[in-house]
This record gives C-alpha cells, sequence and structure tokens, in this order.
C-alpha cells in the first residue's frame, strides 16, 4: 500500500447524498478479486451514457457530460469532495479500489458509511469527516474557482486551502500511522515476520507431527 503523508490534490466534487457502493462501482464489475483496473468503471451509470460491462473499453463509450468527473477542468483530481453518507449500501470493498485506480487518495464528506470509511483505510483512501457548513465552502470553492487545490497534510491533521486557510481535522491515531507508514492489514502481519518464523520454528519442535505431509 502506498503511504500517504501530505498531498496536493485537484478536487472534484460530487454534489449528491448517499451515494451507495453500487453507484461507485455497479454490480457486475465485482467478477474479479484484483486492485486493480476498476478506476475506468468508477461511477460507471453515472460517467458513461451506454451499459457497462467488465472488460469494455472505455475510451469509446459516450460519455455524460454533465457528470464532474468528464469535465475537463476535474481530469486527474485526487480528492473527492462529497456529502453525507457517502459509501453506503454493501460492504464491497471494490468501491475503495475503483475510487484509488481512478486516482481520488482523500474523499472529504460530512458522513460516511461505516464500513466504507474503514475499507478506504485498509486501501491506502484518506477519509476525512467535516462539518456540513465546512464542506458547503468547499463546495462553493471548488466550483468558482478552477483549478481549485487542496493540501492535505497527514501528519499535522490539517487541510490548506489556496487562501491559506487551515482546517483540522481529526483521525485515529493507529489508523493515521497505517497510512503514514503505508501498512495495510497484510503489512502490519509482515512487521512482526521474525517473530512468527520463529514461533513455527518452535512449534515444530514442541509438535512435530503437526508439521508432517499428509499422504
Amino acid at each position: 500500500m502506498d503511504a500517504f503523508t501530505v498531498l496536493d490534490g485537484l478536487v472534484a466534487p460530487l454534489d449528491r447524498s448517499n451515494v451507495d457502493t453500487d453507484a461507485i462501482i455497479p454490480k457486475q464489475f465485482l467478477k474479479s478479486i484484483q486492485r486493480t483496473g476498476f478506476g475506468p468503471y468508477l461511477f460507471d451509470e453515472w460517467r458513461y451514457l451506454d451499459h457497462g460491462e467488465p472488460g469494455m473499453d472505455c475510451s469509446n463509450r459516450p460519455l455524460n457530460l454533465e457528470f464532474a468527473l468528464n469535465q475537463p477542468r476535474y481530469q486527474g483530481a485526487q480528492v473527492l469532495l462529497a456529502r453525507d453518507n457517502f459509501g453506503c449500501g454493501s460492504s464491497r470493498e471494490h468501491a475503495p479500489w475503483a475510487l484509488l485506480d481512478y486516482g481520488f487518495r482523500c474523499i472529504i464528506a460530512p458522513s460516511f458509511a461505516d464500513i466504507f470509511y474503514n475499507n478506504c483505510f485498509k486501501n491506502g483512501i484518506l477519509p476525512i469527516v467535516l462539518d456540513a457548513a465546512t464542506v458547503d465552502d468547499l463546495f462553493r470553492q471548488a466550483a468558482a474557482n478552477e483549478g481549485y487545490r487542496l493540501v492535505v497534510d497527514l501528519p499535522a491533521q490539517q487541510i490548506r486551502t489556496p487562501a491559506g486557510e487551515a482546517i483540522a481535522f481529526e483521525v485515529d491515531g493507529f489508523r493515521k500511522d497505517c497510512l503514514i507508514e503505508g501498512l495495510d492489514d497484510i503489512g502490519l502481519t509482515l512487521k512482526h515476520v521474525d517473530d512468527i518464523r520463529a514461533y513455527e520454528e518452535r512449534r515444530k519442535a514442541e509438535a512435530p507431527w503437526l508439521f508432517r505431509a499428509i499422504r
């Protein structure tokens, strides 16, 4: 998992509440359990005017030009502005996979669905909860200023705007450390690989019959 420290990212607004995971990545794309390749299908039913299926070449699909992510000013965005209850619905981990594969590293919203919120941290995305008034102001600034960017400083737990305003945010200390170090659950386990190997060797000596090949 890529580490997250300080992100200077273009902002894209998604001005919809209760965005569920089936909207983030529709169910037909869940056949794959690879973590990559979902970016072209992110928000598939909103981005395109036709029906998407796995393996489709999205480069020539008809675009919904009213959808924010299809507008030239938001191309390359890494920070997503969202509304209440973002990521509700099913618990599919494909949703953060698709967001990350598209290029988003940070999502700012007044609230998130719990499972989606947890899955973001496990996949290198920083979900930030801010009060609704602050999010409203960020939406206004992003709409009024083409190329609007935010600096998201995770070690300092601070968002800095182009106007010089500093917005503090809360994040669990353990999750913060994991993001800064780039550690997912597997990475956390591998930090103890020497202890795991020592335990296995000890168990082989104590109970060798457990390690015999079954014929």
